[in-house]
């Protein structure tokens, strides 16, 4: 930030924009922390103009630049930030504001609208400023409601008083299902028969209609026709083709208005959609897709995508959709760089692994390895992204680069104890699953039992692991003593919660009916008893675990985890049969 004690701004004015910013550095998702510091930039000196100090106009700016950054897809800002910038710098300081937010969001009709109404009253050169109104065209000219930008550039040609650009504009925009279709073409149909004929179709069209109407005029006794009536039966012909387009654009604003007439909020806000809104969006993109026009299937996709836009369901949507296209990587590329950079947040990882998962399959496997280092530098817990890495560098460089990614994360001191339990889980399954050697694996689990003692998850892929080994019928009793040993360290060792241990025993329980020998009955009754009876015999309630010679009573491990000031992972959760209440994604 720009240093507010410069330029004898007053303190009462610095100590809340200082406020203010540590409030919004403090939580960079509160929009209303943003909100609140834009204002007070706003109003420094009584109100910023093109007179205010330096200091002023930079902390505005940096204010302005880093908010936009954050939520580019808001566009009512990018319009005000350029209208300050129109009233400090002038018109070339609010261009390049509207520029960057039309790159940002590329399919807003109302900002290319307003970028087009600036342009018009800036610029008296009339082929930039046509320029710019066939970009917007490219970009928002599809949009169903797109009228105010048609409106806008009909308006511009009026004051050039060019009217063949005006038909030729509302030529191409009588085709456009839009909201309000029928007004263009009731202010078309008028110019039919003021314009040239070979202005108002086609050279080919014009020689089979003239064709037409002298085919007629012979079947009714040749009789000869002036110029004039020719041209009127030509026109005749040409309004009724035009009428049969009006009736096609009518047919598919009906088709599309039982999808827009629910959308009840076209545009971007960092407050969530009904879910009707989403259910809404996910029936219009299969309708456009069913129809098959390319062209209106990604604009569809380009709206849903920023009306959606922090719902990564769309953008995995969209990119699936455009890689099914031939010769469209580039374009994939383009829309996983938008989800990861500008808009799905980043604790859901997903999207940005579907990106990197992208790039290997394109042979850019540096930038696969910098996607999920991009990713654990904000969620450096995040065990999807370590997972993922690892199999990564499993399937480039072999077994022994992966472990190496998995023994990394364990030994870095900012990864929590938890997340390390399923990164070692996942390191003994990779010996296990991919280099088949059972012995390296349960080697893995017997020697980081005593640090991983408290995560569930470890007791219940060492319990799947041993349970997965396939028995002999001479070696049942070894196997039955293997699976014994994890049930004797979980009781000895482990302060997850009664409940949990209790979950984990149903399965001892069941592998004795199962698979226990002539004996196990006895086995199962045992633990039948001291673990499911009164409190009298229960085993559980007694046991306590010592650290550092200091007796500790067990403890669940989302309560331990909110003591010590942080959030249980998304797997422990899982474990404990609710990860709806981690408020996180699974793989995707």
């Amino acid at each position: 930030m720009s240093d507010f004690n410069q330029f004898g701004a007053p303190d009462e004015e610095n100590a809340e924009i200082k406020k203010l910013t540590l409030e919004v550095e403090a939580d960079t998702d509160n929009f209303e922390a943003w909100e609140k510091l834009i204002r007070a930039c706003e109003g420094q000196e009584g109100g910023l103009n093109r007179n205010s100090s330096s200091q002023a106009l930079s902390t505005l700016r940096d204010v302005y630049d880093r908010f936009l950054l954050k939520f580019p897809l808001l566009f009512g800002y990018w319009k005000k930030y350029a209208d300050l910038e129109f009233n400090i710098s002038g018109p070339e300081s609010a261009e390049m504001i509207y520029e960057r937010g039309c790159a940002s969001i590329t399919n807003c009709v109302d900002l290319w609208t307003s970028y087009c109404s600036f342009k018009m009253e800036t610029t008296h050169t009339p082929h930039l400023v046509r320029e710019l109104f066939e970009r917007a065209a490219t970009s928002v000219g599809l949009d169903f409601l797109a009228h105010p930008f048609w409106d806008t550039y009909l308006e511009y040609e009026e004051r050039q008083e060019a009217q063949d650009k005006i038909f030729a504009i509302l030529q191409r925009v009588i085709y456009l299902p839009m909201h309000q279709y029928h007004r263009y073409y009731e202010r078309f149909r008028p110019l039919l028969q003021t314009r040239p004929l070979k202005e108002i179709v086609d050279a080919e069209t014009l020689a089979r209609f003239r064709a037409e109407v002298d085919a007629e005029a012979a079947a009714f006794g040749g009789m000869a026709r002036s110029e004039l009536e020719i041209d009127r039966d030509i026109r005749t012909k040409i309004d009724t083709m035009y009428y049969a387009v009006n009736q096609q654009t009518q047919s598919e604003v009906g088709k599309r208005w039982a999808y827009e007439s629910e959308i009840k909020r076209p545009y971007f806000h960092v407050t969530e959609l009904e879910n009707s809104q989403i259910v809404n969006w996910r029936k219009y993109l299969d309708f456009e897709e069913r129809e098959g026009d390319f062209a209106r299937i990604a604009f569809l996709y380009e709206r849903s995508v920023i009306t959606c836009a922090m719902y990564d369901e769309f953008w995995f949507r969209y990119a699936r959709w455009m890689s099914a296209q031939p010769g469209k990587e580039e374009e994939v590329r383009h829309i996983y760089m938008r989800a990861a950079t500008l808009c799905v947040p980043i604790s859901r990882p997903g999207i940005r692994l579907q990106f990197a998962y992208f790039e290997e399959s394109c042979g850019r496997v540096g930038v696969a390895r910098d996607i999920h280092e991009a990713i654990l530098m904000q969620l450096p817990d995040c065990v999807e992204a370590i997972v993922s890495w690892a199999n990564l560098e499993r399937r480039q460089n072999g077994l022994d680069a992966a472990i190496q990614v998995y023994k990394a994360q364990i030994d870095a001191p900012h990864i929590s104890i938890f997340t390390k339990a399923v990164l070692v889980t996942q390191w003994a399954f990779l010996l296990w699953k991919i280099k088949g050697s059972v012995e390296e694996a349960r080697t893995v689990f017997m020697k980081n039992v005593q640090w991983y003692a408290d995560s569930r998850h470890f007791w219940q892929k060492w319990l799947e692991f041993e349970l997965e080994q396939p028995t002999k019928e001479d070696l049942e009793a070894e196997h039955a003593e293997r699976v014994k040993h994890i049930f004797d360290e979980l009781l000895a060792k482990s302060r997850i919660s009664t409940a949990a241990k209790k979950d984990l025993y149903l399965t001892y329980l069941t592998y004795l009916q199962e698979r226990g020998g002539k004996d196990a009955m006895k086995q199962f009754l045992t633990v039948d008893c001291e673990i499911y009876g009164p409190t009298s015999l229960s085993v559980l309630d007694k046991t306590t675990v010592k650290e550092n010679g200091v007796a500790k009573s067990p403890l669940d491990d989302a309560t331990r985890a909110k003591a010590e000031g942080r959030y249980p992972t998304y797997y422990e959760y899982y474990a404990e049969g609710d990860a709806t209440a981690a408020g996180t994604v699974p793989f995707q």
